[in-house]
């Protein structure tokens, strides 16, 4: 795995360096620095812009324990190529599965003051079990994504979707989805339905998702509403229904998640961030739309072994497939310390972090083939990073204890690399 890490940074960082070459090239000091701002916000946001087309940098390279080296191509349409209409699309190859997987969709836009798009796509894809993603998220990008490396437990899905995305003013962002897709879990698993065993199934759902944050700043340019200040904290509600007999759906499900985050301070002088998180599933609801609570460690014997990269948010001494929920709550308490001033780019910064987990599971024995364990006594791990500390690299040590404490005193500490990059 280190291996398929060293390839996927190396790749990360000679993009990264190439498209600083580029931008010195084509960008003349005489060129308006509007476009050099311009170039280097949509690099950071994950995209390298062409003239009607921009090309998305999350398809790549990957690596996860299922595909393997996962790379290939995508991208969206740009405002040259229509302010109305947007396609976009990808295609990726999965070098350990041997599978093709792709996106194909598209956009009309109803109404430019409330930013309102209606959306359709087919996605023939993986999805990680257990994972929640908030609709009104949207575009998250990182240059390397820790947690990815070490993920085996992924569903195979089809998916048809109809959405709608909506402003109701700056600080309230709404997004509603219909989706149909057929599941099929990649590893041994069934669900007993109607005392019936399944280990296929086809889901009908109808999403909503609201982004509140009230506290932030925003001012108009060119028309549109730019964020100028992030405020905490910050607010994300979101509904899922699953409606049995609607297109075939085999489940009656409903899901209600909740995330909350809030900042003190800042980076630059020392910061304290806390990050809650929770979610709730009633009815008979398939482990692959359950909860996991974001483990980040692997299943192997010695410190070193499991030696990988932290991620943001993820509990690292968490095993993959250890825990999982039907209904689960986390806090994430972290105190930056104010950066190390050594040099003008050498800041290097200690963050002191401590995780809490709570959860249960109402009918595990429904769940056939998987063995895992629950949260009800409460999961709790504490450490503290090193971040960059020598070319965005850091360190992370973090160590489990309380009530899930393991009788090896190693099988509780995880020793990590960290990664940071900003643009």
């Amino acid at each position: 795995m280190i291996k398929h890490f060293t390839l996927t940074l190396c790749f990360i960082c000679a993009t990264y360096a190439q498209a600083q070459n580029s931008l010195e090239t084509i960008l003349t000091p005489a060129k308006d620095s509007i476009k050099k701002r311009e170039f280097i916000k949509h690099l950071g946001n994950g995209y390298l812009p062409t003239r009607y087309f921009n090309f998305d940098l999350r398809y790549l390279i990957k690596y996860n324990q299922y595909e393997g080296i996962r790379t290939g191509i995508g991208g969206v349409t740009n405002d040259a190529f229509s302010e109305k209409y947007r396609i976009n699309s990808y295609g990726v190859y999965g070098f350990r599965d041997h599978r093709f997987k792709y996106s194909i969709g598209g956009g009309f836009r109803l109404a430019k003051k409330t930013n309102t798009w209606v959306n359709l796509s087919y996605t023939n894809d993986l999805k990680e079990t257990g994972s929640t993603k908030f609709l009104t998220d949207g575009r998250f990008f990182q240059f390397f994504e820790p947690r990815l490396l070490n993920i085996d437990l992924f569903h195979k899905h089809i998916t048809k979707s109809l959405n709608v995305e909506h402003e109701f003013n700056p600080k309230l962002l709404a997004e509603a989805e219909f989706a149909v897709s057929n599941i099929d879990p990649t590893y041994n698993y069934q669900y007993i339905l109607d005392n019936n065993p399944i280990s296929s199934f086809h889901l009908s759902t109808a999403q909503l998702s609201l982004q509140w944050n009230p506290f932030s700043k925003f001012e108009i340019s060119e028309k549109t509403y730019k964020e100028t200040k992030k405020g905490y904290p910050q607010f994300t509600l979101q509904y899922t229904k699953s409606i049995k007999n609607v297109f075939k759906s085999d489940f009656n499900f409903s899901k209600l998640d909740f995330r909350t985050i809030y900042r003190i301070g800042s980076v630059k002088d020392g910061m304290s961030e806390i990050t809650l998180v929770s979610g709730i599933a009633n009815g008979n609801t398939p482990l692959t739309h359950l909860y996991h609570a974001y483990p980040n460690n692997i299943t192997k014997e010695t410190v070193m072994q499991r030696f990988s990269v932290a991620g943001l948010n993820s509990f690292e001494t968490m095993y993959f497939n250890e825990f999982f929920s039907d209904k689960f709550t986390t806090v994430q308490l972290k105190h930056y310390l104010k950066p190390f001033n050594i040099s003008q780019k050498y800041k290097p910064q200690i963050v002191l972090i401590s995780r809490y987990a709570v959860g249960d599971m109402k009918d595990p024995e429904l769940h056939q083939d998987v063995t895992f364990g629950s949260l009800r006594k409460g999961y709790t791990e504490s450490g503290f990073e090193i971040n960059k500390f020598l070319f965005g690299f850091g360190l992370s040590f973090t160590y489990r204890y309380g009530a899930y404490h393991l009788p090896e005193i190693s099988d509780n500490i995880a020793v990590k690399f960290t990664f940071n990059v900003s643009l």
